[in-house]
């Protein structure tokens, strides 16, 4: 099932570090071969970029898929899927300052085409780059939003061992949710 590709990235925009602090510069353009991220990644002060697609409305249903694959040219950097669910707790998790994320990092190849398959299973609950212990399940009917991220942490709360700072440049071309 093509979630989003080509033009369909239209109204996914960036959000970097500079949120809370930090210098890292990052944008997202859409065009007929996907999405594209161009930034300047600085460690200090936070150390991340990102893109993010617009909030699903209705939210997405994938709850019949296991996970999601995508298709990017990148350039060997560690990078992170973040979603974001609407809950069944009446809303309680997006109360959260930073909301409630559900994360998992993947590998790029230094060139190329890389296809990465996310199982739902997979994704860890985290907020703002810390993993949280509370017994939460992933609920696959209420997707809000994805985002693309690099940043200096990994989805265990640890260091990003595939981080590096200075100039990324990412295409996205695809993303699919497979049974």
């Amino acid at each position: 099932m093509l979630i989003v590709a080509g033009d369909g990235f239209a109204g996914w925009h960036s959000l970097n570090d500079t949120i809370m602090g930090g210098r890292s510069q990052g944008q997202c353009q859409s065009g007929s071969t996907g999405l594209v991220m161009a930034a300047e990644v600085v460690a200090e002060g936070g150390g991340f970029v990102s893109c993010r697609s617009p909030l699903f409305s209705p939210p997405l249903d994938l709850s019949a898929q296991a996970g999601l694959q995508l298709e990017i040219e990148a350039d060997g950097r560690r990078y992170k899927l973040a979603i974001a669910c609407s809950d069944g707790l009446a809303g309680l998790t997006e109360l959260i300052p930073g909301g409630l994320r559900w994360v998992a990092e993947f590998d790029t190849a230094a060139q190329g085409l890389t296809q990465v398959w996310i199982p739902f299973s997979q994704l860890r609950a985290s907020v703002r780059a810390k993993p949280v212990g509370l017994p939460l399940r992933f609920d696959p009917c209420r997707i809000t939003r994805l985002q693309i991220l690099h940043s200096r942490f990994g989805d265990d709360g640890g260091v990003n061992n595939g981080f590096r700072a200075g100039p990324l440049q990412l295409r996205i071309q695809a993303i699919r949710a497979l049974p």
